[in-house]
């Protein structure tokens, strides 16, 4: 007797704006989810929901209340200073998240944002899509590849920086000029926080920074030159700006963004004893076997296929694919979560250790 196929998992978008959109398309695609609504308080998400052909309502209490079958799943991008409150209501209703990050603004909600998705024993996931990316994939497989080794993980450092345009701070996203909401640490810096977590398999325990000159006149960082302290002692610097023009951030080496151009260079670098590792190209530096380690000796250097280390459905797929692939699995008991929400306010509290270390000038510990 054949097993009987399990029921398509209900996912609800909640927000519609740059993000929801994206993930809806992957909902949509994915024939193991089916896309129950679309929930923002916007007149324009109207027209959204019409375009995918799903349900609309105006508030998370309105599709609540709604006869409908409510969603297994609700994966919320909505703006960041909403996502406790709505994460909180959504689980109160028996309902797992998916919340887009940051997770949560400061720590203190965030950890009862954590404490509440464990009382009601319903998954709370983060969704730090990167370390679905398939660059990030690459990376971790390679460094932990025997015949790829670095050796033992000393250092790394890393790059984000580029250009915002004026049209980023005004309406409707003049939230972006806040130095409490906006600001490249809790909105870019907090993805590369989690790529290194996710990489070095070790969490960022103390931070030192010095903020960059501000140029644009709102209250929100522009950047900053950041130093950090690993968990298992591995240290590290990253130079941040949202106002320089560069090559060299993650989207625009991976060409993750569609709306980024794509330039293929490194924002990453992982110094090991035996090698180091540049990301997203790919790039090992290393002395050969019969070489000794020596400065004077030449490095030797090779550009790692992407495609040799992904799968065949890995080549085939976004990133956003992917976590909902992984998404249908954790929810059906199939998988654990690649990025909890433990995992997101891990990032959390080291982006907030980086804005006070940018305020304050002071090395800053990152709390538990």
């Amino acid at each position: 007797m054949e097993a009987t196929a399990p029921s398509p998992v209900k996912i609800a978008i909640i927000g519609a704006g740059v993000i929801g959109p994206r993930h809806a398309q992957a909902v949509k695609q994915n024939s193991n989810t089916l896309l129950v609504c679309i929930v923002d308080p916007t007149p324009t998400a109207i027209s959204t929901a019409i375009r995918l052909g799903t349900s609309y309502y105006p508030s998370v209490a309105a599709m609540l209340q709604s006869s409908k079958p409510k969603p297994d799943v609700a994966i919320v991008c909505s703006p960041n200073h909403t996502h406790v409150d709505i994460s909180t209501t959504l689980l109160s209703a028996g309902i797992h998240v998916l919340c887009e990050k940051p997770l949560s603004t400061d720590s203190a909600s965030g950890r009862a944002l954590v404490a509440h998705a464990a009382a009601q024993q319903l998954h709370l996931l983060t969704g730090h899509h990167r370390r679905f990316n398939p660059y990030v994939v690459a990376a971790k497989r390679i460094l932990s590849n025997k015949e790829c080794s670095l050796g033992h993980i000393t250092a790394v450092s890393g790059l984000w920086a580029l250009h915002k345009p004026q049209e980023y701070f005004n309406p409707p996203a003049q939230w972006h000029r806040s130095a409490d909401e906006g600001g490249p640490v809790m909105i870019n810096l907090i993805h590369d926080i989690d790529v290194l977590h996710f990489l070095l398999d070790s969490r960022v325990h103390r931070v030192a920074a010095f903020e960059a000159t501000k140029r644009r006149g709102y209250d929100a960082e522009e950047g900053g030159a950041v130093i950090l302290h690993f968990e298992n002692g591995v240290v590290g610097t990253f130079v941040l700006s949202d106002a320089v023009v560069s090559p060299h951030a993650f989207e625009l080496g991976t060409g993750e963004n569609p709306i980024i151009p794509r330039t293929g260079r490194d924002a990453y670098r992982i110094f090991g004893t035996d090698g180091t590792l540049s990301i997203p190209d790919l790039r090992r530096a290393f002395y050969g076997a019969n070489q000794d380690k020596s400065w004077i000796n030449e490095v030797q250097e090779v550009s790692e296929r992407l495609e040799d280390w992904l799968s065949q459905e890995e080549r085939g797929k976004i990133p956003f694919e992917l976590q909902i692939d992984h998404l249908v699995e954790v929810v059906r008991g199939n998988q654990e979560a690649v990025c909890t929400g433990q995992d997101g306010l891990a990032a959390v509290r080291v982006a907030e250790a980086v804005k006070i270390a940018l305020r304050t000038g002071q090395v800053v510990t990152v709390e538990d």
